[in-house]
């Protein structure tokens, strides 16, 4: 019964990659799947896919309040399982919804000064949001929130302003949010993403403030900010910059 349950749902919706947790009863559950999409290919020729997914804290998460303001209709196994299977779609997004400490760091956690290591966590997080970038288009106020520049107030702001107002198109969109500065968009541009924006170079982790050195840069070398949705004339762009006196194109 389970498996025709399964069958019909992945018709209905056509599913093409299932999420496994690899908490309780993971393996068993990989080997159901793995028998269901094997007859599903056999019988309908039809292609699915599963991932098994790290399920570290997805039962805090399904409890908290966030994920009750996220989906206040449904009930906590059924948010747990939204959780694990973004966490295929989107793994920094997601985790950040979760304390640092409750994915899982050890017992000796609970014997550190709790202040300093809340700190600690917290910088680590931010640290990796600012590094990867985050996409403005399809982040969570949770995950805005760790951007440098932008606290909590201003993270439902950008969402609430993409959703009355459309995706955004470029950074300098973000000036037109309540409550975002311009100190705080000084703070946060470079970390911001605009995937298909006006700018390729809103796709990278130029500030708009450099964009014009950027552009000269790229000329000087005999390419075009175009060029850098290119593969093949990226890989070229990033040899030729490799190869170039860095002081001395500094001073140019």
């Amino acid at each position: 019964g389970s498996r025709k349950k399964l069958i019909e749902l992945i018709k209905k919706d056509n599913i093409n990659v299932i999420a496994i947790g690899n908490g309780t009863a993971s393996r068993e559950s990989e080997q159901f799947v793995s028998d269901t999409i094997k007859q599903l290919k056999d019988e309908d020729g039809i292609t699915v896919n599963y991932v098994i997914v790290s399920e570290a804290g997805a039962s805090v998460y399904s409890a908290s309040e966030l994920a009750t303001k996220e989906y206040p209709n449904l009930n906590v196994s059924l948010r747990g399982a939204i959780s694990i299977a973004r966490r295929l779609q989107d793994p920094l997004a997601e985790f950040v919804k979760i304390d640092p400490k409750a994915i899982g760091i050890g017992q000796y956690q609970h014997d550190v000064n709790q202040k300093e290591l809340s700190e600690e966590l917290t910088n680590v997080v931010e640290d990796a949001v600012n590094e990867v970038g985050v996409d403005v288009n399809t982040a969570t106020p949770s995950l805005l929130s760790y951007v440098s520049g932008i606290n909590s107030t201003i993270a439902k702001n950008i969402v609430e302003y993409r959703d009355e107002n459309g995706k955004y198109t470029e950074r300098k969109q973000l000036l037109k949010v309540p409550k975002l500065g311009k100190t705080a968009y000084t703070q946060c541009a470079g970390f911001i993403r605009v995937p298909n924006g006006k700018n390729p170079l809103e796709i990278t982790a130029v500030h708009p403030e450099s964009y014009e050195a950027a552009e000269k840069l790229l000329d000087n070398i005999g390419f075009n900010k175009n060029d850098l949705l290119d593969k093949e004339k990226l890989s070229t762009i990033r040899q030729k910059l490799s190869q170039i006196d860095i002081n001395k194109k500094a001073e140019e």
